[in-house]
């Protein structure tokens, strides 16, 4: 909450599952589009909000398996939980605003005489979340009945039915549109409300986010037959909301461009990245420059002294690169590694991307950078933190004058380069 100094240019509440992250898309390609446009674009003053219903559990399991960035608010568990940056820091508000009128045990109790419920992964059982298998058939039966039996004990719940097989039940408080209400009541009493905010989702647990008011929405092309149930009969009309034409993150790029919320250009859709210097700030730099590595050794772009010479323009002439196994050399020189490994991954799933880019101007010319960069290969993935120093050219150029990487995660089948 405390990364940005004023208002967020625009905030992104985006679902997972089927939203964000395209599970039929083996390549990654939405995802990694998006990825790039919001590194390079958006994250220096714009806030990254990830709406799941899936348990803290499942969600650190999902971002082991996509290349998926760092939000600055995680909401999971079906608006149950509010976490903050990467080390997740709960919000102790929002547990306190919850446990009115809630009582887990209870609905346990009560539930367990239902024998259309089968019980969910204990991971997915929360402190304010108790979440359900039902047939679709069954669902709205056992919904009336629930909501009957529970109010008849004192509780105020929230029954949600998704996917056409999950059924969650909530505090009446809870639930991704609240959090999200809840969020931007924080903001205001700081005097930091987002410019403007943009929702993103695919099922019937996401249909609160749209209800939100001043909000821009977007349903990707896959949504779900549940919300586009909703949106015929609650917001068909609504200029505000969209039905993409386009699947998950695609779908969120598309929207950015509709509503004129900024650039929706991501610098994956580049062909020449070399010339990409419009709106030029460091982390656009980060970002292109790990995305001609990629095509270099993809074999995507033409093996060429030209190329080379380019990307050792940006670099200073006493510029030191210091590789996570400690290794020291100028980067002009580690750059010539480069005309060994040209196309080395041509054909094979080689894919870059950066993470949680930071930048900070430390003098008139100079700014300091600090980011996650990643490498997946296949199932294979490995990552270091990069610390780097910048100077600013002439026509908004930036120079590389020191980079220094330490390994996140290494795996010994895959060297790594750069």
């Amino acid at each position: 909450m405390d990364r940005l100094k004023s208002s967020a240019r625009l905030m992104i509440v985006s679902d997972l599952d089927h939203t964000m992250v395209d599970h039929h898309d083996p390549e990654n390609t939405s995802i990694l589009r998006f990825n790039a446009l919001w590194e390079a674009h958006y994250r220096h003053d714009s806030l990254l909000v990830f709406s799941t219903g899936r348990s803290p559990t499942l969600y650190k399991q999902l971002r082991k398996e996509k290349p998926m960035i760092t939000p600055d608010i995680a909401i999971m568990s079906v608006g149950t939980e509010i976490t903050y940056g990467k080390s997740m820091e709960p919000d102790d508000g929002w547990v306190q605003f919850l446990n009115q009128k809630w009582d887990k045990d209870v609905v346990i109790e009560e539930t367990s005489k239902f024998p259309e419920l089968s019980r969910q992964a204990e991971t997915e059982q929360r402190p304010h979340k108790v979440s359900f298998y039902v047939k679709k058939e069954k669902a709205e039966q056992v919904t009336e009945a629930l909501n009957k039996v529970l109010k008849g004990r004192g509780l105020d719940v929230k029954i949600i039915y998704s996917g056409g097989i999950d059924l969650d039940i909530l505090p009446q408080g809870a639930g991704k549109g609240q959090a999200l209400a809840y969020l931007l009541k924080k903001f205001e009493a700081e005097g930091k409300r987002p410019v403007n905010t943009l929702v993103c989702g695919d099922s019937g647990n996401d249909a609160e986010l749209f209800s939100i008011p001043e909000v821009h929405g977007v349903m990707v092309s896959n949504a779900q037959e549940e919300l586009l149930q909703w949106y015929a009969a609650n917001a068909k009309n609504n200029p505000k909301i969209l039905h993409a034409s386009e699947r998950c993150a695609a779908g969120i790029i598309q929207a950015i461009g509709h509503f004129k919320l900024g650039t929706n250009i991501s610098p994956r859709d580049v062909s020449d990245l070399t010339k990409d210097i419009e709106n030029a700030h460091p982390a656009h730099e980060v970002v292109n420059f790990n995305l001609l590595l990629e095509k270099w050794r993809r074999a995507e772009v033409e093996n060429t002294e030209l190329f080379l010479a380019g990307l050792k323009a940006v670099s200073h002439p006493t510029g030191v690169f210091i590789h996570p196994s400690g290794t020291e050399s100028h980067i002009k020189d580690h750059l010539n590694i480069l005309r060994k490994v040209y196309g080395d991954s041509q054909g094979k799933p080689l894919k870059i991307w950066v993470d949680d880019v930071s930048a900070s101007q430390i003098g008139s010319d100079t700014w300091l950078l600090k980011f996650d960069k990643w490498e997946l290969y296949g199932e294979e993935r490995q990552g270091c933190v990069v610390t780097a120093v910048m100077s600013t050219k002439e026509s908004n150029w930036f120079t590389w004058l020191h980079v220094h990487q330490t390994f996140l995660e290494q795996s010994a089948k895959q060297e790594w380069l750069f």
